[in-house]
């Protein structure tokens, strides 16, 4: 065998090598990370059945909450992937906005029907998460920079499309979008949940076998947890973070159809802060800032924390401003206890 054949085989056997340890090391930290948000779950939703009234334990209660966590969840399934390589993005409240917008322009004026008008909302915010990919690789900018200037470039073309006015859909063009978040009727009873619920769990399944299954996900892990080693080890590094932020975006605007279907009009104003809801969602369910880690389970575990955090103060009375308080303080506990998990592992 020559020293050349010797070589390449040498280098397959290191890259396997590193793809299998990543591979192993993404799956503990994956079951660890979500333990912990669980027993938390079950920790907030224990003292909100002990202290707020009978009504919180509900099933319509409980069935509001779920169609409250929908629009984080789908928009936090993205940015769990964004995260997980080691990025940021904080245009997904501007991109939420945006959808709407296309999807109620698209059924008032362009003549488009419901599944057209939907599949426009969700390839115009795909189309600002590819430029925020290739700003970011081409250019060499920090994301923290290039999403933070995009979340005000979307939510310009947001206010532009719709004249600085909301979009008004007449009834009888929006179809089914307007049940996908509805509360269910007595003939649709047999479904528990609402479309756009069981929507969420199916997307989470999807993204959920993605990362495990597919060597985008491995390649996502990789460049999260050390971007210089994957990239030596043959990764495509730019390849994969442009697609991971253009996917990321193709989320926020499925969060932005729930969010039409939730306000039945196309609204440029809407969403404004929600990307904090969505990081904190994937922060909470053990997703680290640094990069590398992150799970699909964990991060709809934080939405729905933050979702019945949010139902229990309100239903105890609580103003918003201590709801606030409650959720900023969590965040920051997660973030500390995140920081503290990683000095102790180096």
């Amino acid at each position: 065998m020559s020293d050349s054949r010797r070589q390449k085989t040498k280098d397959r056997s290191q890259k396997s090598v590193f793809f299998s340890l990543s591979s192993v090391f993404c799956s503990l930290s994956s079951v660890s990370n979500t333990i912990g948000p669980l027993l938390g779950l079950a920790f907030v939703y224990g003292i909100f059945a002990i202290v707020a009234p009978p009504s919180f334990t509900t099933m319509r209660n409980l069935e509001m909450i779920l169609r409250q966590t929908t629009i984080v969840g789908i928009a936090a399934l993205g940015m769990t992937l964004v995260i997980i390589s080691g990025g940021i993005d904080l245009s997904v409240g501007s991109v939420v906005a945006l959808g709407t917008v296309v999807i109620a322009w698209l059924l008032q004026y362009g003549g488009a029907g419901p599944v057209t008008a939907a599949l426009g909302g969700v390839a115009a915010a795909a189309c600002f998460g590819l430029i925020s990919g290739l700003l970011i690789t081409r250019l060499r900018v920090v994301p923290f920079i290039v999403t933070l200037g995009m979340m005000l470039v979307v939510r310009g073309a947001a206010k532009g499309i719709g004249h600085e006015q909301k979009i008004n859909v007449d009834l009888e063009r929006m179809a089914w979008l307007d049940k996908l978040l509805a509360t269910l009727s007595q003939e649709r009873s047999w479904m528990l949940v609402p479309p756009g619920v069981w929507m969420l769990v199916l997307l989470a399944i999807a993204m959920a076998a993605l990362l495990r299954y597919t060597r985008l996900g491995r390649h996502t892990f990789a460049i999260g947890s050390n971007e210089q080693t994957a990239r030596l080890c043959g990764v495509p590094v730019e390849r994969i973070k442009v697609f991971v932020y253009t996917l990321g975006a193709a989320f926020a605007g499925l969060a932005g159809l729930m969010q039409f279907s939730r306000l039945t009009v196309g609204d440029p104003t809407v969403a404004v802060g929600l990307e904090l809801n969505v990081i904190a969602a994937v922060v909470i369910g053990g997703g680290s800032l640094s990069g590398g880690e992150g799970s699909v389970l964990g991060s709809l575990v934080g939405a729905l924390i933050m979702t019945i955090i949010a139902s229990g103060c309100t239903q105890i009375g609580l103003p918003n401003w201590v709801q606030e308080i409650i959720t900023g303080a969590i965040i920051v506990v997660a973030v500390a206890l995140d920081r503290l998990r990683h000095r102790r592992a180096a």
